[in-house]
């Protein structure tokens, strides 16, 4: 925001003031993200528009200017320190969904092993995604619109580098723990996986623990992607097990692991002499042997060369 004479008028509040024991980025230089989920939730809100304010608030998330950082159901709580006295209370809220949207995702998730196990392991496959669209209920936001942002700095613009800031340092907590994401969508961890085992369990024989089910170490013919067992959509690497029978017929057990096609000839090999890797790392320093080790080193090299050719003489 300007004054009348063309001034800014956030100017008289100076530089944010230094904090001590704040939430730092862990990035020092470059992108902020590094597992698909959260470089997902940065690209999500770069596709809003919001690029160029993002990075204003890159700087205060690498010099810790979060004081605190909360995940809930629907709402994401923090504190930054900006120019005044008293940090800015932070707040970004994203529809959680209810228990019987839950209930549904949670039942496609137990149906398809890939995703128990992984989710059990402590890990969110980039399958969910496409797991929770088909559910109706997406992931990410969808829209700008479905994030509820304020801050309680006098700046204007949405987002501020106070909210940036926070939406940085999410990014970096949902990188920490993935589970992050699904509790602001609005299911905890331990109730989602107590629910995973509950139902995998249910759906074994004798009520015992459902072991994830093993993909084929071959190729095998595709199968058709539609729905699962009980209509449920079918995602990831269930797809390719669709269809297939537990145990295959007598009559195609010879045949089973065999490719579907015909695999191409083997590429041609690039033929190279024994002095590439040397002419590649260029001449040691003098203190490992300099210009004379590498012609000690090359002499050698074809030596070598020439007893793994004799090796392959067949004569």
């Amino acid at each position: 925001m300007t004054t009348p004479d063309g001034g800014s008028r956030f100017a008289e509040f100076g530089p944010p003031r230094r904090v001590e024991g704040g939430l730092r980025a862990r990035s020092t230089r470059g992108a902020i993200g590094r597992s698909w989920w959260s470089r997902r939730f940065l690209e999500v809100l770069e596709s809003f528009a919001l690029g160029t304010r993002l990075t204003r608030g890159r700087a205060y998330a690498r010099r810790g200017q979060v004081l605190r950082l909360d995940v809930a159901p629907g709402l994401v709580t923090a504190s930054v320190q900006g120019s005044r006295p008293d940090p800015y209370p932070v707040r970004i809220g994203l529809a959680a969904y209810p228990d019987e949207v839950w209930e549904r995702i949670e039942a496609d998730l137990a149906g398809q092993a890939f995703f128990s196990a992984r989710l059990l392991a402590g890990d969110l496959p980039a399958e969910l995604e496409e797991l929770f669209a088909a559910a109706e209920a997406p992931l990410f936001p969808a829209a700008v619109g479905e994030l509820d942002q304020h801050c309680g700095c006098p700046d204007f613009a949405v987002p501020c580098k106070h909210l940036a800031a926070t939406f940085y340092l999410l990014a970096e907590a949902f990188d920490a723990d993935p589970f992050q994401l699904l509790h602001w969508r609005g299911r905890a961890r331990g109730e989602l996986l107590d629910r995973l085992r509950t139902l995998r369990g249910a759906a074994a024989p004798g009520g015992a623990p459902a072991e994830p089910a093993a993909v084929p170490d071959g190729p095998v013919a595709p199968a058709d992607a539609g729905s699962g067992p009980a209509g449920r959509p079918v995602a990831g690497a269930g797809r390719v097990l669709v269809g297939l029978p537990a145990v295959p017929p007598d009559d195609e057990v010879d045949r089973f692991w065999v490719h579907p096609v015909a695999l191409p000839d083997r590429p041609p090999t690039l033929a190279t002499g024994p002095e590439l890797l040397l002419r590649q790392l260029g001449p040691p320093g003098a203190a490992i042997g300099g210009p004379g080790l590498v012609e000690r080193l090359r002499r050698a090299y074809r030596e070598f060369g020439r007893e793994a050719a004799g090796s392959d003489d067949p004569r």
